[in-house]
């Protein structure tokens, strides 16, 4: 092999292993951001065909219905719990902050955070729904599904119907 093709085979290799590199790197970066979106249904039962379900420790987002009678403050410090429902199930959340003024009990919000033991939502966000003009289709397509009935009919995540 002559040296000037040579020293291009191994530019041309040098590039390959560059853009490999690059490439992974920034799907890596990627990765830990994605936030993928969840019913609390999906959470408990798992989501699609295969079921999946979140693992502990991954970022997400759940939508859904805040339960009545579930919302507790403490009254020392801004921590907050309550429960997100739907139809099949009911998850606790967990925020420490000021929740939005459109935040009520049976009022639609999704909570933005991370899923911890128990299946309890460590959320660092949490946005009430303000209007009905405009909802993402995932989350309409969400609500038709799973909002059929009165929250005393859904079970929370211990197995157990409401008791509101």
């Amino acid at each position: 092999m002559n040296p000037r093709r040579k020293s291009r085979l191994y530019l041309a290799i040098v590039v390959l292993i560059g853009v490999v590199l690059t490439c992974t790197l920034v799907l890596y970066a990627l990765r830990s951001n994605i936030d993928l979106f969840y019913t609390p249904s999906e959470i408990l039962l798992g989501k699609g065909e295969n079921h999946e379900k979140p693992e502990v420790g991954q970022r997400l987002r759940i939508g859904g219905m805040v339960m009545p009678g579930s919302v507790k403050r403490d009254d020392k410090t801004l921590l907050v719990n309550f429960k997100v429902y739907d139809a099949r199930g009911a998850i606790s959340v967990t925020y420490e902050g000021i929740l939005p003024d459109l935040f009520r009990e049976g009022q639609g919000v999704v909570a933005q955070g991370v899923l911890g033991e128990g299946n309890v939502v460590n959320a660092r966000e949490v946005l009430a729904k303000h209007d009905e003009k405009y909802v993402p289709p995932e989350v309409e397509d969400a609500m038709k599904v799973n909002h059929q009935g009165p929250a005393s009919a859904y079970k929370d995540n211990d197995g157990e119907a409401s008791k509101s």
